[in-house]
């Protein structure tokens, strides 16, 4: 007897409802909301206020997110597929990258530059070079100090290079080399044992320094351009497994902390934190009531708006709100566009376990979102 099919829809965030929730037009720091899915095609979708797409992009590689230049260009993060030649651990194939390029406003790509090595992330430098993550592989000798990593086949870790329009790389730095500065980060559990510290976010702070976001140990950096030492750490004692540090004009960091195997309280839910990087305080802070309503466990991210609101990307439910800064929500949106992640990609270089885990899924899932004001767009203007 064949089994009898319900009507009701099946995706929790479906039936939930998706689109345009919430919004205070009294409240809202008024502009354009950029932003795309990572099981998405390529697209990258502007809306506004109240939740119309009113300007697409249609890019060529699978997306992981893309932010608009001082110029009203698109810098956009894509994927390339991942060969079964270039494996390099079980997870690669989830966040691996590849691609960064620079678009116009009709899509036409005016830069391109292929890093097979590139991963998460990459943003353009004020002088016009570009800042990517890529992985390398960790001599032997360092592998073995590494503290919590056990895997066979070697361990890659983080390397970070600025490259010249040209492509030319000008400058780079090794994980691996600062072992001294990072050993005593605990990895977390989760952490597939072949990738060490895990970058996930970069970013060139005002005086030409680092930002960097290392999940594999909860820890946040800053490197100095000129000599390479990290000159200073947030390190797992305040943070679990955070994404997106970003400079604000007032000097301070702020962070998407996710709040997975968060060491100093037992209860899973993400915040945004701002901190103060000369007293390694925070100064602000987002959280849920209750704060378990709030929380996803990968990816997200937050941006600071002119008007002191904050946009927050609950990443992993395809959820971008903002919230002024008492905490109040006054604009809240969810991803209509669903897909499979990995889109169905199950074959040989994707471990079954993991494919079960990421892949197979329909998701709404989102890198990173960006609120921009009007005059970022005149060719939006009627």
């Amino acid at each position: 007897m064949a089994k009898q099919q319900t009507s009701i829809e099946q995706q929790t965030q479906k039936r939930r409802g998706t689109g345009l929730t919430a919004y205070d037009p009294e409240k809202v720091y008024h502009g354009y909301t950029l932003f795309t899915t990572l099981s998405g095609d390529g697209t990258v979708y502007l809306i506004d206020l109240e939740g119309n797409v009113v300007h697409q992009w249609k890019l060529p590689y699978p997306p992981y997110y893309g932010y608009l230049l001082e110029n009203g260009n698109l810098f956009y993060n894509g994927w390339t597929p991942a060969a079964s030649d270039d494996l390099r651990f079980p997870h690669w194939p989830l966040y691996k990258a590849g691609v960064v390029l620079e678009a116009n406003w009709e899509g036409d790509i005016l830069w391109e530059y292929k890093n097979p090595d590139h991963h998460h992330d990459a943003r353009r430098t004020r002088t016009g070079n570009t800042l990517l993550l890529t992985i390398e592989k960790t001599p032997e000798d360092v592998a073995q100090k590494i503290q919590g990593q056990i895997a066979k086949s070697g361990i890659w870790s983080d390397r970070l290079i600025e490259v010249a329009p040209s492509g030319q790389i000008l400058w780079e730095w090794h994980a691996w080399e600062h072992l001294d500065e990072l050993i005593d980060r605990p990895v977390h559990s989760s952490e597939d044992p072949h990738h060490w510290p895990h970058g996930n976010g970069i970013e060139e702070l005002p005086d030409g320094d680092i930002l960097v976001s290392f999940r594999g140990i909860s820890t946040v950096v800053i490197i100095s351009k000129k000599t390479g030492k990290i000159v200073w750490q947030l390190g797992h004692d305040v943070l679990a497994q955070q994404h997106n540090p970003t400079s604000l004009d007032n000097g301070n960091i702020l962070i998407f902390d996710n709040g997975t195997q968060r060491l100093t309280d037992p209860h899973t839910y993400s915040r945004v934190i701002e901190v103060n990087p000369r007293t390694s305080e925070i100064v602000w802070e987002y959280r849920d009531t209750p704060a378990y309503n709030f929380y996803s466990a990968f990816i997200s991210g937050a941006q600071r708006l002119a008007n002191g609101n904050t946009l927050i990307t609950e990443g992993l439910n395809g959820r971008i709100f903002e919230v002024t800064s008492e905490g109040e929500v006054v604009w809240e949106y969810v991803s209509p566009y669903f897909s499979e992640l990995l889109n169905g990609n199950r074959d040989n270089t994707i471990p079954a376990d993991v494919y079960q885990y990421c892949g197979g899924a329909t998701m709404n899932s989102i890198f990173r979102a960006f609120r921009y004001a009007p005059d970022k767009f005149p060719q939006l203007k009627k």
